[in-house]
């Protein structure tokens, strides 16, 4: 309901807000001798065309005031009495409607419930869904088509729970039982006196068609002012493109402005276009028209409407919406307008006012419309009684409404006829109109009526050439009859039962039109030229399909009923049959029995699969046999009259025609033929097609003598000649046409006899046929709950009863991380095998047959597969059976097994053979059946003697017996021979029980000994089959032993292969013995400081995946390189709502923020290329590119993009593999130089050198020089080169083409990183270099952390490799460098840790990320070494000290950092604890606090401190330990290879050369950290921070992880049902998706949320993805359920949501609607996804492997 709060106030929404009318002019309304309607319309015609007149650029506010002011307010203070706000509120308190009545809006989530609605059409909203007792139940979720409406409330709909809640009488807080409350009379009789001058008001204006003139009494004295609009209407032919283009064409416009006309016309359905005089309204219509027109199209629809009718016609609608809300509020409302609007004029022919807007309808725009039909599900769908009038004049006018829609182009939603659904499928309803209006008959009379085109001069239906949109509108014709039949009732009257028969028999005309259509004819000798249109006729049997059963159903429920319905359908039948029956009767023998039948021959005359007559009979006589009542059958159609052979003989020319189909004999037809014949045995046709024509044979072979039958099946099969003695033709191909038609035959045969899981052929439940289906399906293989229910047929209320049964006989086997869940058959179901199933098309027949031989293969048995025992015929279709063994059928086997035997190898297949032992089969299990049940006199079905019985008494004759004993020995039936012994024990088991029943006395014994015969037998196969297995295996030993054997020489001669191949496990196999031994071997697993130990560097030997060539990795060799790419990334993000900079150009990425806003990370997937190679892969894609210009591009060759060739990774570039370089360090010198190399005196070395540079470097240039510390600079020169003192060695040579790809590979971090034009020469090469370094390594160690991985050893081979390289990579990088510059940075870094250093725009040390920085000032700190054009670098022993005093300086920072940013740390509840850390801790705390003059609380307890500071600094260590692992190649210690979390932290310290009690740290240094930590906590931004005026970054950082989803997907449906989009002031539907990194909901591909960047239009998700992921983002589609990953804005591609249903599938589309719930594994999978940055690989296999030639504009998503 609507409620009080949210009524359209429009701007001047409150009741204070609103300007009282004038005195007079509501004292006018208000009189009661004044006429109310011409004072009403008076006051119209003054205010409503000044309202209105601005409608090129309306003012909707100011239009909304001057309406509620001057008409709605005066009108409803006369209307209530009171103030209108007072009034309304208290009705609104009184109480709402049991009904819901909400109406859908498109893509609205709609909910049906399978267990308790009446069908499926009765659904809930999601308020009421929440709040009912379905969201427990096995509920549906759709999304609405919109026009729709909730059936809360209404007690028809549900057979359980037809209440929410929230509707529940009481529910809404009043204590009165009675829902709403009674309007007083004066109110009443006032809204008597309102509303007609309202609805005729409304109706008058929406109905009008005078374009220039208005109705008289609307007019006022005013002389009329030429002024005009060109009015454009809405229609479903033109594309929005092209509306806009000849707006732009007709009228001049700017395309913005176009656009906007497009887009409210088809939201409103008109709009103004142009105003002016009459003449230029004119002529813009014809410019506009001339413009819209081509040759496939009609011109847009253009009016030129008066500015006053305009005015007018856009008030009623106004007033409409003002009546719509005002029926929310009360029934007595509701009651009196749905009186008036049903009140005819008397003595008039005239319709009601309802039914002139409904006739009318077609011709309203969508805005009218819609406001229509609200106000019909407002008034009449609310009120009970009034549906049921509105009911009965909509089915008065039910043709006339339906041609209009017909021949409208709005889309069905738009229109009154979609109303049908809300009154034909209430079932009270429904049977009103069936027995009132006769609306079975009117809907298919309507049918008819609009079909005229297709029918040809028989009166049949021909659909070629027909026009699809017209036949989906058709459709909604079927789907009434459908609504109307959809709920069977139980108590028949005769007036129904009359009704209904008519209809039935109204029903009948149609299908008369459909039997024999489109009859085809064989072509012969030339192909068809062109393939006629078959869809339309099959798209109509498939609408008709569920209606044709419904009949069937409700005829089935009354027995008078059901005899003359099937008396009406003969009739029918026959009055087609009769038709072109002129021939002479042929004569037909065989076997000494004869046929006469009238010749035909499918491979000559006519054929038609379409027999709708002829199946509904079948449908019917089945029915007949189910509830008993054939035993009348002959009061209605006697057996003469019945005529079965003519009955039988369409539907067995159509299954002749599907045989000749397989025997390739109708290829000249064409594609159409093979299409018809696929639907008309697919899941979705066949219960009315094929299913029914084996009925219709097996009611022949009840009704007919067998031999008679066979003789005709014979003959229509046109194998007549096979079954003679006649010698056939030599032709190899009639050959195989023929013994192809000789295996369909016995294939319908085995049909005939055997298929008898069908209520009423046999005594079975549809549960019975639903659980067979089921088990043939499994038997093929495993299947998926979906994939089930797609090969089941759906009743009415597309349902399969899957459910019902499924677990009798499947398990159900849960999915994995990816792929389903599926069904597995349980064992014991196994035995109901049938290898002819008759619904197993030809491939899942062999697929079934190959599984379940395989199967008992395995389990060690034989490999035959018998029949299962078929349940017994009903008594209607007992005569079935004889068929089995009748002469003809003997002399069928006999003839199939003798050819067999003769091997007249061309006469015969194995698959004629399979189906001849299936007959026999069956026809031993039926003898046998029949004995075991009743006395052997009594079984007169003899199977077992006629089979025994010689073929003709010649001396060669043979009986069937005989001929399986020769079959045996035939090679070529090699795998039928275990099935030919179990028919040979059968008929030994029926020939006992025969003897037995004759010999009743030793009946103990024989019976005794015919189970040990069994068993014998049995148990010698056993046997021999165990022998075979032994055998077998032996076999397969001697096998083995000689492979392994070549395998050892192989290996002994290619000894040098096989070492290098297996060289990454020996070596791993060194590395675990050594360390082993380690206890030993004195080495150390330190990775910093004097005590380094030595570097692993092994001989590195790579083979190239181009050219497959190997070489070893050596500085002076030509360039390796792996395939690398870089992103931007914000998977570290510590603040999503920073805003990132979208261009680089200004950017300076020294520092990078703690919060690592936004990094650069390089990925590898590990693959090996020389560099040569690379350059020459890359040059011949870019060729390849330019040729094939008009294939859409997944990689952007422009920027550098080419597929890894081997993983087909997306990748922009390649990083150089250098080699580590091993350096060893000679313990006495190291303690030598541990003597003299303090912290103190390393600092003022480099202090010196630094400032020796800045003077030498100043020279000549003026610059912002550090000011340095005035120490020690008297002897400034030998001070200089001091730092060289400490050992040097020359820098390493790179070949050429190392340098090149080293600047190669650094150009491409700087374009990709900072969004830039590339630029070798740039001051920030080097900066982006350490930076990716650093983030990479950081990304690495969050993953790790976050799977829960060692730090060592867990890495896999991509990022291993990928690290390795990046690294060295980045210690490279300097040489290529102008070291002056590297200097530059140096001293900026270095800004940060010695405070005396400082440039003007050091940052704060809040301010940085000391990773970042410690990366940065190790690979940058060589460049100090260098001297003037002397390459030096450090040695190792330098090398060693400087990386250990810059880690410890940045250690030193960074546990400063941690301590001021945890200062806000509120302690929680725990014992103090006194360890040394902790009193270290209160110590160095006290320190900070002196510094900080107090800002620093001294009150932190130690233990708190030491425990942050702890927490905090693992993160840094971890990523400080990968660091220096891949730049010194120092192996760590074996604690990192695990996981645990005290022993990692000691293992670090130890690697790092750090004491576990890091504020040993400073007490070791204190005299030279003392005045840095004096000067770090003096900044200004650090006392900002401590006084809580600025918020630091905690430590240790959080982990980022996509944002929490909801169990449940329908809580996500419902937030998206809540979702406005900001922008847009409709409430049209939106496509409303959520960011998944960051949880916001945005309305994606809609024009309002498009933004302009850098002059290009991005939809709200690619724009969205540019500032949340830096242009790589991950949305889920909320109404589609569908997760789509996006990159830049030209990429993207779809992925599975992380929701399944219970069956372990996916819904995208919520196409199957099945509850979902959230998969833990998948949504970790799709968040792996982002942390290892494969987001963009994913999207690049994605569209790859989907390549379309139309691709989405994911730009504007």
């Amino acid at each position: 309901m609507a409620d009080g709060a949210d009524r359209e106030r429009g701007a001047a929404g409150a009741a204070g807000g609103r300007v009282p009318a004038q005195p007079q002019e509501r004292a006018t309304w208000c009189d009661e001798r004044f006429n109310f309607q011409a004072t009403f319309l008076q006051c119209l015609a003054k205010h409503v065309p000044n309202i209105y007149s601005a409608e090129m650029d309306p003012l909707l506010e100011k239009q909304e005031e001057m309406v509620q002011a001057a008409i709605l307010y005066p009108l409803e203070c006369y209307l209530f009495g009171e103030d209108p706000d007072i009034f309304l509120e208290k009705l609104q308190q009184s109480g709402t409607s049991q009904l819901c009545g909400k109406v859908f809006k498109g893509g609205e989530t709609t909910y049906s419930c399978r267990d308790c609605a009446v069908d499926p059409t009765c659904v809930l909203c999601m308020d009421c869904f929440q709040n009912s007792i379905h969201k427990n139940h096995r509920y549906k979720m759709h999304s609405s088509t919109g026009g729709g409406f909730c059936d809360c409330g209404d007690t028809e709909a549900w057979k359980a729970g037809p209440l929410c809640t929230k509707h529940e009488p009481g529910a809404s807080g009043s204590a009165k039982e009675n829902s709403e409350c009674q309007l007083n009379e004066e109110i009443m009789e006032h809204s008597r006196r309102v509303f007609p001058s309202v609805i005729k008001y409304i109706v008058d204006m929406l109905i009008w068609e005078e374009e220039k003139e208005l109705p008289p009494e609307l007019t006022i004295s005013r002389e009329k002012v030429d002024s005009y609009y060109c009015v454009l209407f809405n229609d479903e032919h033109h594309s929005y493109d092209h509306v806009i283009y000849s707006l732009q064409r007709a009228l001049g416009c700017e395309l913005g402005e176009a656009q906007l006309h497009t887009t409210a016309i088809d939201k409103e359905g008109r709009r103004a276009v142009k105003a002016g005089h009459y003449a230029s309204c004119q002529e813009a219509k014809e410019e506009i028209k001339r413009h819209s027109e081509n040759v496939s199209q009609r011109p847009l629809h253009v009016e030129v409407l008066h500015a006053d009718v305009m005015a007018h016609q856009k008030f009623a609608l106004r007033l409409g919406s003002w009546l719509n809300k005002l029926m929310s509020y009360s029934s007595d409302f509701r009651q009196i307008f749905c009186q008036i609007c049903l009140k005819e004029e008397a003595g008039s022919e005239k319709p009601c006012f309802i039914s002139k807007l409904m006739l009318w309808d077609a011709k309203l725009h969508k805005g009218a419309r819609k406001v229509l039909h609200e106000l019909i599900f407002t008034s009449f769908f609310m009120e009970m009684e009034y549906k049921k009038l509105f009911a009965v004049e909509f089915v008065k006018y039910y043709k006339a409404l339906q041609k209009e829609y017909i021949s409208d182009d709005h889309d069905r939603v738009l229109s009154v006829t979609a109303l049908s659904v809300q009154m034909f499928t209430v079932p009270t309803l429904a049977r009103h109109l069936i027995e009132e209006q006769n609306v079975i008959t009117t809907i298919t009379e309507t049918l008819l009526e609009v079909l005229p085109e297709y029918l040809d001069k028989n009166d049949k239906f021909n659909f070629q050439g027909y026009s699809q949109d017209k036949l989906n509108r058709v459709y909604a014709v079927i789907y009434d009859l459908r609504y109307v039949l959809v709920s069977k009732p139980t108590v028949w009257t005769d007036r129904l039962r009359e009704r209904f028969l008519e209809g039935f028999v109204s029903f009948l005309r149609i299908l008369t039109c459909m039997q024999g259509m489109e009859e085809i004819k064989r072509q012969i000798g030339q192909h068809i030229e062109v393939d006629p249109d078959w869809e339309a006729a099959i798209a109509i049997q498939m609408q008709l399909k569920n209606i044709l059963l419904m009949f069937q159903e409700w005829c089935a429920c009354d027995e008078e009923l059901l005899l003359r319905a099937y008396s009406e359908c003969h009739k029918a039948v026959m009055r087609c049959s009769t038709n072109g029956r002129s021939r002479e009767k042929t004569v037909f023998h065989l076997c000494g029995h004869t046929l006469e039948s009238r010749p035909y021959r499918v491979s000559a005359d006519p054929v038609s699969i379409h027999l709708p007559l002829s199946r509904t009979l079948a449908g019917l006589h089945v029915r007949l046999s189910k509830t008993g009542a054939i035993s009348r059958l002959h009061e209605f159609v006697s057996p003469e009259e019945l005529q079965v052979e003519l009955l039988v003989e369409y539907p067995l020319r159509c299954l002749v025609l599907v045989a000749q189909v397989s025997a390739e004999m109708w290829r000249r037809n064409g594609l159409s033929l093979i299409s018809q014949v696929f639907y008309y045995q697919d899941v979705k046709c066949r219960e009315e097609m094929y299913d029914k024509d084996i009925i219709m044979l097996q009611i022949g072979a009840s009704l007919m003598d067998p031999n008679q039958f066979l003789l005709l099946i014979l003959q229509r099969y046109e194998l007549a000649d096979a079954f003679k003695k006649i010698k056939p033709t030599k032709d190899q191909d009639l050959i195989k046409q023929c013994n192809v038609l000789i295996e369909e035959m016995l294939q319908i045969l085995i049909y005939i006899v055997g298929e008898r899981y069908v209520p009423g052929v046999s005594n079975v439940t549809k549960e019975d046929v639903i659980m067979r289906e089921i088990i043939h399906l499994l038997c093929i293989e495993p299947m998926a709950h979906s994939a089930i229910t797609k090969s089941l047929p759906e009743n009415e209320n597309n349902e399969t009863g899957l459910e019902n049964v499924i677990d009798k006989v499947a398990t159900f086997k849960k999915p994995g991380v990816s792929g389903h869940g599926v069904y597995e058959l349980k064992d014991e179901c196994l035995r109901e095998f049938n290898m002819f199933f008759y619904h197993y098309t030809k491939t899942q027949h062999s697929k079934a047959e190959h599984t379940q031989k395989k199967r008992r293969k395995q389990e060690n048995r034989d490999e035959a597969l018998p029949p299962p025992p078929p349940p017994d015929f009903s008594p209607a279709f007992s005569n079935v059976v004889r068929i089995l063994n009748c002469d003809v059928m003997m002399h069928i086997l006999r003839t199939i097994l003798q050819r067999a035997v003769e091997l007249e190898t061309h006469l015969w297949t194995e698959a004629m053979i399979q189906m001849v032992l299936h007959l026999l089969s069956l026809g031993l299990l039926e003898e046998k059946q029949q004995l075991q049940k009743s006395p052997e006199e009594e079984v007169t079905f003899d199977f077992y003697h006629k089979a025994t019985r010689m073929g003709s008494s010649a001396l060669n004759a043979v009986n069937v017996l005989m001929l399986l004993e020769k079959l045996k020995t035939v090679p070529q039936l090699e795998s039928q021979k275990d099935t030919v012994n179990w028919i040979l024990q059968i008929f030994d088991t029926v020939k006992r029980l025969r003897e037995k029943s004759s010999l009743t006395t030793v009946a103990a014994t024989s019976g005794s000994e015919a189970t040990k015969g069994d068993e014998s037998t049995q148990d010698k196969e056993k046997a021999e089959r165990k022998r075979k297995a032994e055998a077998a295996r032996l076999h397969r030993q001697k096998i083995m032993a000689q492979m392994s054997a070549l395998q050892r020489n192989f290996i002994e001669a290619h000894k040098l292969l096989y070492e290098n191949t297996l060289e990454a496990q020996v070596k791993d196999d060194a590395i675990m013995e050594e360390e082993s031994m380690s206890s030993a071997v004195d080495y150390s697993k330190i990775a910093l400081g004097p005590k380094r130990g030595p570097s692993v560097a092994e001989k590195e030997v790579l083979t190239c995946i181009l050219c497959q060539e190997e070489q070893e990795v050596k500085l002076e060799s030509a360039a390796m390189v792996l395939s690398a790419c870089v992103q931007k990334s914000t998977a570290l993000t510590q603040n999503r709502s920073r805003i990132l900079e979208l261009s680089g150009d200004m950017l300076d990425p020294l520092f990078m923020h703690p919060d690592l806003p936004c990094g650069t990370h390089t990925g590898s997937c590990g693959h090996v290329m020389h560099a040569a190679c690379w350059q020459k892969y890359f040059e011949a894609m870019q060729l390849n590119f330019r040729q094939r210009l008009h294939v859409e591009q997944i990689f952007d060759l422009e920027n550098g993009e080419y597929l890894c060739p081997l993983c087909k990774s997306l990748c922009n570039t390649v990083i150089p593999i250098v080699p580590l370089q091993a350096q060893k360090i000679n313990s006495e010198d190291a303690e030598a130089v541990a003597q003299i190399l303090s912290l103190a005196r390393w600092l003022e070395i480099i202090t010196v050198r630094i400032s020796g540079y800045s003077v030498k470097n100043a020279k000549g240039e003026k610059q912002n020089l550090p000011a340095f510390a005035n120490k020690g600079m008297g002897n400034s020169a030998l001070e200089f080169h001091s730092i060289l003192s400490f050992g040097v060695q020359s820098s390493a040579k790179y070949s050429s083409s190392i340098k090149e790809m080293l600047i190669l590979f650094a150009t491409t971090i700087y374009r990709v990183g900072l969004k830039v034009a590339p630029n070798e020469a740039d001051y920030r090469i080097p900066m982006m270099t350490w930076s990716t370094c650093a983030f990479t390594i950081q990304c690495i160690e969050n993953l790790l952390e976050t799977e829960g991985k060692p730090l060592f050893g867990s890495l896999q081979n991509r990022q291993h490799s990928g690290l390795k390289a990046l690294v060295q990579f980045a210690a490279a990088q300097r040489t290529t460098s102008p070291q002056v510059l590297i200097q530059k940075h140096l001293i900026r870094l270095l800004g940060v840790l010695l405070p005396n250093f400082k440039v003007e725009d050091t940052p704060s040390l809040l301010e940085v990320d000391m990773f970042h920085i410690l990366v940065g000032v190790v690979l940058s700190f060589p460049s100090l070494y260098w001297q003037d054009a002397v390459d030096l670098q450090p040695s190792s022993i330098s090398s060693a000290y400087n990386h250990l005093y810059l880690f410890h300086l940045t250690t030193l920072a960074h546990i400063t950092q941690i301590v001021v940013s945890s200062a806000t740390e509120s302690p929680t509840t725990r014992s103090s604890d006194n360890s040394e850390e902790a009193r270290s801790a209160q110590s160095f705390c006290r320190e900070v606090c002196q510094y900080t003059s107090g800002c620093f609380s001294q009150d932190i307890p130690g233990w708190l401190v030491w425990d942050c500071v702890k927490k905090g600094i693992m993160p840094y260590l971890r990523c400080a330990a990968l660091f220096f692992h891949y730049l010194l190649g120092v192996s760590p210690p074996e604690e990192l290879l695990q996981v645990s979390e005290e022993g990692q932290f000691k293992a670090l310290c130890s690697y790092l050369s750090l004491p576990t009690n890091l504020f040993l740290l400073f007490q070791e240094y204190w005299d030279t950290v003392n005045p840095l930590l004096q000067r770090w906590c003096a900044d200004p931004v650090v006392l900002s921070c401590l006084k809580g005026k600025s918020i630091a970054i905690r430590y240790p950082r959080k982990r980022n992880s996509l944002i929490e989803l909801p169990e449940d997907y329908s809580c996500l449906l419902n937030q998206a049902s809540q979702f406005r989009c900001p922008r847009s002031s409709d409430d049209e539907q939106k496509h409303p998706v959520l960011c998944l990194f960051c949880g916001a909901m945005l309305c994606s591909q809609n024009t309002c949320c498009q933004e302009l960047v850098n002059g290009e239009e991005l939809g709200a998700c690619t724009s969205h993805a540019l500032q949340c992921g830096a242009g790589v983002c991950m949305f889920l589609k909320i109404r589609e359920c569908k997760v789509v990953l996006i990159e830049g804005k030209t990429r993207g591609c779809l992925y599975p949501a992380p929701y399944l249903d219970e069956y372990g599938e996916t819904d995208p589309g919520l196409k199957r609607g099945n509850p979902l719930h959230l998969c833990r594994e998948r949504y970790r999978k799709l968040h792996l996804l982002w942390q290892q940055h494969c987001i963009i690989e994913e999207i690049a296999r994605s569209q790859e492997t989907n390549q379309i030639f139309f691709g989405f504009n994911w730009q504007l998503l």
